[in-house]
């Protein structure tokens, strides 16, 4: 009798589950990133709420440039001459982003609780399973909106019009764009590796050939030993990153909140969608 009482208990399983908030599964507030998104609020620091997450500095940055890439306007913006020399806040839209997810996340767990109390086959019921998601190395991915094609007799070039209104051009073959299927109003992610791209002050970047031209203003240096990555943010919200020698950043006398161009080629954009 004990034998056969410890094998319903153990077959008296509870649901469990989580809750993102976010367009596909390539581009989702986890809550992880919501209570960085918190944090960020309590303490007007992203120092303190990385620490508070158990972040890394860069790790918390590389989430709110993320984070920052989902909407039409930032969450989460950079302050100067504040306490301390500046610091980090969330944004009218970042609060109720917040507040939305606090709300739908109390409604899923009343879901959860009553669906594992009204389960009492297990055994009938589907496994649940978690969607997968491409991962990719390039440090810049950007989400928007197919705008133009240009068809070529030999390549194509496709606008891609992020949220904020800036434009990326990528190059691409014909076959590239009947295997993903683009057409005008499609969405579709932009890569571009921070290596391939070159930083130049706004009136030498009007005399470069490169297709793509994107400004805006530094926000973060991080140097390393050889390299420097530097942050720019764009106007629409959307972050650049762009790994530069520690020589050039003495040369063009780079600093936090110096206007900047990212510039690129077009046939250094790769295009991709989420399928």
């Amino acid at each position: 009798m004990d034998k056969h009482n410890n094998h319903k208990k153990v077959d008296e399983l509870t649901i469990v589950g989580s809750l993102s908030l976010g367009r596909d599964a390539q581009n989702l507030l986890s809550d992880k990133r919501i209570g960085l998104l918190e944090k960020i609020g309590e303490y007007g620091s992203i120092t303190q709420a990385a620490k508070a997450v158990g972040l890394s500095y860069k790790g918390a940055w590389d989430a709110v440039d993320a984070m920052n890439g989902m909407f039409s306007e930032p969450l989460v913006v950079t302050m100067t001459g504040g306490k301390g020399g500046g610091g980090t806040q969330l944004t009218a839209t970042g609060i109720r982003i917040v507040d939305a997810y606090r709300a739908l996340l109390r409604e899923h767990q009343r879901f959860m609780a009553a669906a594992s109390a009204g389960i009492e086959d297990f055994d009938n019921v589907y496994q649940f399973i978690r969607r997968l998601s491409v991962k990719t190395s390039a440090r810049n991915q950007f989400f928007g909106k197919v705008s133009a094609i240009k068809l070529g007799p030999v390549n194509v070039e496709v606008e891609l019009s992020l949220t904020g209104g800036d434009k990326i051009h990528s190059v691409i073959t014909h076959d590239g764009l009947d295997n993903l299927g683009l057409k005008i109003g499609s969405e579709a992610w932009a890569l571009v590796k921070a290596s391939w791209i070159i930083l130049a002050m706004p009136d030498a970047a009007s005399k470069v050939s490169a297709r793509n031209k994107l400004a805006g203003k530094i926000v973060r240096i991080i140097p390393g030993n050889v390299n420097t990555e530097v942050v720019m943010q764009l106007d629409g919200g959307n972050s650049v990153s762009v790994v530069i020698t520690n020589e050039s950043v003495t040369s063009l006398d780079l600093a936090v909140g110096v206007e900047v161009c990212a510039v690129f080629k077009a046939s250094s954009v790769i295009m991709g969608i989420t399928d």
